[in-house]
């Protein structure tokens, strides 16, 4: 191995820690307790070697996000690959979904809450981003209706899921008719 891809491999595994140590300390005491100083502390590495790889925090949470979206996109086809008809299909998507954002409160919040310099729904979209929502359309699409755009309806499936998600978490809805909301939101907006 070379030099240079002995650094690159070393460079690529501080930035691994970086995101992990920073997650981690998100999910623990949340996003305030995320500093560039925090972080330099629990990696035993300077300030100077953080914004080496990230401009700053908000850097981190994109970091943390891309990550997040490729494990939401994994989780979803997980589940819905298990499933079997379009119904049971869009049912595991959500279940899966909403279970994604309880685990991983911090993780959401960077997806879907927290600015992490990432462009949303545009040609510059990251690669993983996009994944994400395509994981949705995969299963979301079939059960669109007749004359219904996919994509459309995927986001309206999706925006459905957020706000539960996020009312769920906030205390607004009982956790435990999270399960009868599934099978109304499949029965009733997916129509299958």
């Amino acid at each position: 191995m070379s030099v240079q891809e002995r650094k690159q491999r070393e460079r690529a595994e501080r930035e691994r820690l970086i995101v992990a140590t920073a997650r981690e300390l998100a999910e623990q005491q949340g996003w305030d307790a995320v500093t560039t100083r925090r972080l330099a502390e629990r990696i035993e590495y300077s300030q100077p070697v953080l914004y080496s790889h990230f401009r700053g925090k908000r850097e981190i949470i994109g970091a943390v996000a891309l990550q997040g979206a490729a494990e939401l996109a994994t989780a979803v086809r997980a589940a819905t690959s298990a499933a079997d008809g379009p119904r049971a299909r869009a049912a595991a998507l959500a279940r899966a979904y909403l279970d994604f954002a309880a685990r991983n409160p911090a993780v959401y919040d960077a997806l879907f809450q927290l600015d992490g310099g990432l462009a949303y729904a545009q040609e510059d979209t990251p690669e993983p981003l996009k994944d994400a929502f395509a994981a949705l359309l995969e299963t979301l699409a079939e059960v669109a209706g007749d004359g219904v755009h996919p994509g459309l309806f995927t986001e309206t499936f999706w925006a459905a899921l957020h706000g539960l998600a996020t009312l769920t978490r906030a205390g607004r809805l009982l956790p435990e008719d999270a399960e009868p909301r599934v099978e109304l939101l499949v029965d009733r907006l997916a129509m299958v």
